[in-house]
């Protein structure tokens, strides 16, 4: 089977003999991948919808992995029991519904040995949501899959390396490790920013001032992680 090159990377990040739940599996690839190759040895494919779970239970038995995977209706980790997995996918989702998902799980996750998540908006809430809660990002990376932008980061216990906006708004890691996506995306950012910025300078309305320091900061926090993966020697940095 071939997965997209986003749901490849999602699987990629999971750590051989995890048992893992898929949270939110839609059609089951990412469960059918990780059965399929031996990389988790119990998988279990959750969706809040009937349809969704309808789906990946026909390309399951298709696969012929009805004996590898186990399908639940669930919202968020509402069906998985304490202890029952290592390892959690939670991708293809919001930021702020994740959070909500993480939160009402927290019994599940607390005993978990890693998450993999890739929140599709709000990642810079995720990040401090996971390192108010002694969460770790042990690795990221951004990738451009037809045309989109999307980010997979991996999480374990620990204390957090973010310390400036910076970390927290586009990734410790990816910025450390001079993400080339990342790199892209934010050169692509400023400028488009300062377009914005260069079109209402000059309105006095208050929206408008409002607006101008809202891309002023926005632009800082841009410059200040192209500066960290350009190698800057003296780079100014916003502490949060």
């Amino acid at each position: 089977m071939q997965l997209s090159k986003r749901l490849q990377c999602i699987a990629d990040y999971v750590t051989v003999g995890k048992r893992t739940a898929d949270i939110g599996c839609d059609h089951g690839w990412v469960s059918i991948y990780l059965a399929k190759h031996k990389i988790a040895p119990a998988v279990i494919a959750m969706d809040v919808g009937k349809g969704p779970l309808q789906r990946a239970r026909e390309h399951i038995r298709a696969y012929d992995m009805e004996d590898k995977i186990e399908t639940r209706q669930s919202d968020g980790l509402a069906a998985l029991m304490p202890g029952e997995v290592d390892a959690v996918v939670i991708a293809g989702m919001g930021g702020p519904l994740m959070i909500r998902i993480l939160t009402e799980g927290w019994p599940v996750t607390a005993l978990l040995d890693e998450m993999i998540l890739s929140p599709q908006s709000e990642l810079e809430d995720v990040r401090r949501f996971l390192a108010q809660n002694s969460w770790r990002i042990l690795r990221e990376e951004m990738i451009l899959d037809e045309g989109k932008y999307y980010t997979i980061m991996k999480a374990v216990h620990g204390q957090a390396e973010e310390k400036t906006a910076a970390d927290f708004r586009y990734g410790r890691h990816m910025i450390e490790n001079k993400d080339p996506v990342l790199y892209q995306f934010l050169k692509k950012e400023r400028e488009i920013k300062r377009s914005i910025l260069q079109k209402i300078r000059g309105n006095d309305t208050s929206s408008s001032l409002e607006r101008v320091c809202e891309l002023k900061e926005e632009l800082a926090v841009i410059q200040e992680a192209v500066d960290r993966m350009e190698g800057k020697s003296e780079v100014s940095t916003y502490e949060v």
